[in-house]
């Protein structure tokens, strides 16, 4: 169904800010609730604690003055019982309107919860109207729908029943017959419509509350087919665009094989595995649009150097982006010292280099320096590349969509409308429906193996008032020749509080551990310092380094051995994994303390249960997943993707991969069903998807 919503301009302004903007939004705007109104109860009957409907008439209306102004009425209902009815806050017209019922003795329609009060049983603000004498019940549950201000549920229910009746509900798709929709414990689309706007006396509140009914799998199943179909739409999309074919030169011995020969290790069978998975995409004439997932130590990075080495190869510059300064430099102090000695040209760029070298940069850039590793500042306007044939982003949850997509746009050949191959990295596993639900329009390669020589992490919960017990345990390992971290904790409502905290923690340990180096490193430092504190740390001059959360990811001091997180009970599951990463990267046994304060609440509880029990990136991801939810787990990868109101990504597992399986078949069989699903469920919100 096209155009809008046949309403008034005030009311079309408040409804957009519901996302209705079209009929369409109207049928899938459905209940949060219901309400049976289809029956009335006695006074006597009606249970209490329940929302009930009863019948009444008014005998008695009263403003009283204590203990609070407050509007009183006494109402009988047909067998002589009485309830009061008690509204705290109230209009002059309401007195009025119930004078006028007891006058006119019009019986009134409540609807509200039962309970014991001073005079016997009370209603508290029911919500009420005068009908006629046996005027007939509705037919149906009351629908109670989500809302905004200015916008009443009378409203709602009178346009959507106006939709409806205008709606085209009829079934897109062959494959929905009705041996299949049984088969898979769903009902026909107008069928399930209809039945959730206005169920039946008597329908079942608990299955559809709950979004276990018949009619909410098939709600659930159409929208998760409309994410499937239309992420799916956009990856075949990107596949017409053209890009450069980085393929192999054949000649000689590769920039990649010369890389491997210099390095101390071995690939991992999962690390070749990626690799041939990335060069053959990279040797495409379309762009790869690649997310590597790895958990903390998987060797993701050795996996970049040498798609960028296939790039550089093929005469092509790469880039290589990530979210913080201290990760950027580690990224670029390696990458550096990899492939400088193969006479490979390594240009660094951030925010903090000064206006001299930040020019020098970006005309080396604009030179063709065959890699550039930088920050945020790649994306900006005066950056520019000579023939950027590769992005690689390293912790790409941590983006913004626009701003991946902003250095992919740096590179390719505007005049053909070919664009870069984009290589995008997280440390942060996703779980697998999530990565189905989230990403269907990404290819995905998991490094699932660690290297040799990784030691396991061993994790401890400790109550702050053992802290003198974890000071002693830091002194006992910088004697064995160790060194540790010490994370503060994280006070997200404030940069400067965690600053503070960051100086104070730094003192505090300063003189607990008299004769021992503490060094101190966080956001608010100059990048030259930075890197500075953390060379000492790295050169083993500085025996324990008081830390932010700066050090979450990138960073590798292999003789770092000791961890200990402070109020471990603020941070997330997916910090407190990659901060205890930053230990085990030696051959010396690693723990990691998480320092808790008391009371917990039940979620941090819960949090630390699960990273004290686990160590297994994939399952603290699949329990965080659990805990927060896919909307606050994706994080601003969702600005990109169409939101799953209704279906829920781990109690409709079953519905995802079914959507996931039929929609590249519905793409090939039949685009005029899948334009029209889309339509019906997105409308131009898939256009968030093309970009």
């Amino acid at each position: 169904m096209s155009g809008g919503i046949r309403a008034a301009p005030a009311l079309a302004e408040k409804l957009r800010k519901l996302g209705l903007h079209r009929p369409d939004d109207l049928v899938l705007h459905l209940p949060l609730r219901y309400e049976d109104e289809t029956r009335c109860f006695t006074v006597a009957e009606a249970p209490w604690g329940e929302p009930v409907q009863v019948e009444a008439r008014v005998v008695d209306v009263a403003v009283q003055f204590r203990p609070r102004r407050q509007l009183v009425a006494r109402v009988r209902d047909e067998a002589g019982d009485e309830l009061t009815l008690r509204f705290l806050n109230f209009y002059g017209s309401q007195t009025k309107q119930l004078e006028g019922a007891r006058d006119n003795a019009r019986p009134l329609r409540l609807f509200g919860e039962v309970r014991s009060g001073f005079l016997g049983p009370e209603m508290v603000h029911p919500r009420y109207r005068v009908v006629d004498a046996e005027a007939p019940l509705p037919d149906a549950l009351t629908p109670v729908y989500p809302t905004t201000a200015g916008v009443s549920q009378t409203a709602l229910r009178k346009l959507i029943g106006i939709a409806l009746a205008e709606a085209d509900l009829g079934e897109l798709f062959a494959p929905l017959d009705p041996a299949w929709l049984s088969h898979h414990g769903m009902a026909g689309f107008a069928d399930a419509v209809h039945y959730l706007h206005h169920p039946p006396p008597g329908a079942p509140l608990g299955a559809l509350q709950s979004r276990e009914h018949a009619a909410w799998r098939r709600i659930k199943f159409d929208e998760a087919l409309a994410q499937q179909l239309s992420l799916r739409r956009a990856f075949l999309a990107r596949r017409e665009r053209g890009s450069p074919r980085l393929a192999a030169s054949g000649a000689g011995e590769t920039l990649g094989r010369q890389l491997l020969a210099r390095l101390p290790f071995a690939l991992t069978g999962a690390q070749q595995r990626v690799v041939a998975e990335i060069e053959h995409d990279l040797a495409q004439p379309h762009p790869m649009q690649r997310l590597l997932q790895g958990d903390v130590g998987s060797g993701k990075t050795i996996v970049a150097a040498l798609a960028a080495c296939r790039a550089i190869e093929a005469g092509w510059q790469a880039a290589f982006m990530a979210p913080t300064e201290i990760l950027a430099e580690q990224h670029y102090l390696k990458l550096k010292a990899w492939l400088e000695p193969l006479g490979v040209r390594v240009a660094w760029l951030s925010g903090s280099l000064k206006a001299a070298a930040k020019r020098a940069m970006q005309a080396e850039a604009a030179a063709g320096a065959q890699l550039v590793v930088g920050t945020h500042a790649l994306i900006q306007e005066a950056v520019d590349f000579a023939k950027l044939g590769l992005a690689i982003v390293d912790e790409q949850h941590r983006f913004g969509v626009q701003q991946r997509l902003a250095l992919r746009k740096k590179g390719g050949d505007a005049a053909s409308g070919a664009i870069p191959h984009q290589l995008m990295m997280s440390a942060t596993p996703i779980p697998r429906t999530l990565a189905m639900s989230y990403y269907a329009d990404l290819d995905v390669s998991v490094l699932d193996e660690l290297p040799p020589g990784r030691t396991p992490v061993k994790t401890k919960l400790i109550g702050d008032a053992r802290r003198d017990q974890v000071i002693a345990a830091v002194q006992a390992a910088v004697a064995e020749g160790r060194q540790a971290y010490w994370v503060c904790p994280l006070i997200e409502e404030s940069e400067k509080l965690q600053l503070q905290t960051a100086l104070e923690t730094h003192a505090v340990l300063s003189e607990e551990l008299e004769g021992l180096r503490v060094g101190l490193v966080h956001g608010r430092l100059k990048a030259d310092e930075k890197v500075a504190t953390m060379a000492a740390f790295a050169a083993g001059e500085i025996d324990v380094l008081v830390a932010t959360t700066v050090i979450e990811v990138g960073v590798d001091v292999p003789n770092a051995s000791l961890m200990v997180i402070e109020h471990a009970e603020r941070f997330g599951l997916s910090q407190l994994h990659q901060l205890r990463g930053r230990v085990g990267r030696g051959a010396h046994e690693s723990v990691c303390v998480l320092l808790y304060a008391g009371p917990l609440s039940q979620t941090a509880r819960e949090r630390l249960k699960i990273i004290f029990e686990n160590t297994d990136g994939f399952e603290i991801a699949r329990q965080d997943l659990h805990l927060r939810g896919p909307g606050e787990f994706v994080g601003s990868r969702q600005s990109g993707v169409p939101l799953l109101r209704y279906a829920d990504l781990e109690a409709d597992a079953d519905l995802v991969e079914l959507a996931h399986g039929m929609a590249e078949r519905l793409l090939c069989d039949n685009p005029a069903g899948v334009a029209r699903h889309l339509e019906r469920w997105l409308g131009s919100r898939e256009e968030l998807l093309k970009a």
